[in-house]
């Protein structure tokens, strides 16, 4: 069993950065591949970015390829998710989650275990 928990939230103006944190308890990260994904009200969860269980390799959604940044460090069994540039569309709930794949998966069904969220709200 894992347990996951995001912080970094936050409400920020168009343009300014957040960073996102997800600590995991149970087991290490590193037995993971770890993904970030948002849901906005009234709106499917939505893929976001993802990270290999190492480091070495991460996909981003072409809507925050460029500003958002995914990076894991696993000796503090934390993966975040640095979000500048930030625009009012990035408003959302926003979820950290571990997956058992063994290559970059961007479907939610493919994630075990999950965060409770954590609110980003950006305002124009």
């Amino acid at each position: 069993q894992v347990q996951l928990v995001e912080s970094g939230g936050g409400l920020v103006q168009a343009g300014e950065s957040l960073r996102l944190s997800c600590v995991a308890s149970g087991r290490p990260w590193i037995n993971y591949h770890a993904g970030w994904f948002r849901q906005a009200p009234g709106k499917e969860r939505e893929f976001v970015a993802d990270i290999s269980r190492s480091g070495g390799s991460t996909y981003y959604a072409d809507s925050v390829k460029g500003r958002f940044t995914i990076s894991r460090d696993n000796a503090r069994n934390t993966v975040y998710l640095q979000m500048n540039t930030l625009k009012p569309e990035d408003t959302a709930v926003y979820y950290c989650a571990a997956s058992f794949a063994t290559a970059i998966t961007t479907t939610p069904i493919t994630y075990y275990y999950w965060g409770q969220g954590t609110q980003v709200t950006v305002s124009s």
